[in-house]
């Protein structure tokens, strides 16, 4: 059976999809954080940041994700590094609005971390398919996953690990367990759909 050629994304078809990767990111930050967790990657260290920090997590998450555009540049080229910066920009704008546009009054942990961190791995993903990041950790594994096949969700799992094992520091051993739990959530959306082959667009 002749596999069908693989068909470039429209323009249109980008914008949606980092837009749409920039809102999943956002709602999934806005559930971790109404429970009192973090996660993995540079949007844990965020959350973290932004319970000691009176900064929206969105705001914070651009901030720590500066330095990464470099090495997104050097490893990523010229347009994974673009698409990235704007969707650090719309996750900063968007996280913004959402801190005066959605009030959380409860929210259980066992769900916020799955659901929490669920759509912030699908939000991930979307941004992948269209050569983009979430930034932070995000570009060093996609990098990895590139140049050196390492699959993306696991090399995520590994420093994740470190972010949270650190995170303790701060917050109790309960939170940091729902934590552990969001961070893979994420990682799971990776490894499950972000695989070499499985994808015929670009």
């Amino acid at each position: 059976m002749t596999r069908p050629p693989s068909l470039p994304h429209s323009a249109i078809e980008d914008a949606y999809a980092l837009a749409l990767g920039c809102i999943l990111v956002v709602l999934g930050l806005a559930l971790l954080h109404a429970a009192g967790l973090v996660t993995g990657g540079i949007a844990g260290v965020a959350l973290l940041l932004s319970y000691a920090v009176p900064l929206p997590s969105g705001v914070l998450f651009t901030l720590l994700n500066l330095p990464f555009f470099w090495l997104a540049w050097r490893a990523m080229g010229r347009r994974f590094t673009l698409r990235t910066a704007l969707v650090g920009i719309g996750v900063a704008g968007l996280g913004t609005v959402t801190r005066y546009g959605l009030s959380i009054a409860y929210i259980d942990p066992a769900f916020a971390a799955l659901a929490g961190g669920s759509v912030i791995g699908f939000g991930a993903l979307a941004l992948a398919r269209h050569h983009a990041g979430i930034g932070g950790t995000g570009v060093v594994t996609l990098w990895l996953q590139q140049r050196r096949g390492w699959n993306a969700g696991r090399t995520q799992i590994a420093i994740d690990a470190v972010i949270l094992l650190v995170s303790l520091v701060a917050l109790p051993v309960e939170r940091v367990a729902w934590s552990a739990l969001s961070a893979a959530a994420i990682s799971g959306i990776l490894i499950a759909w972000h695989r070499p082959g499985r994808y015929t667009g670009y």
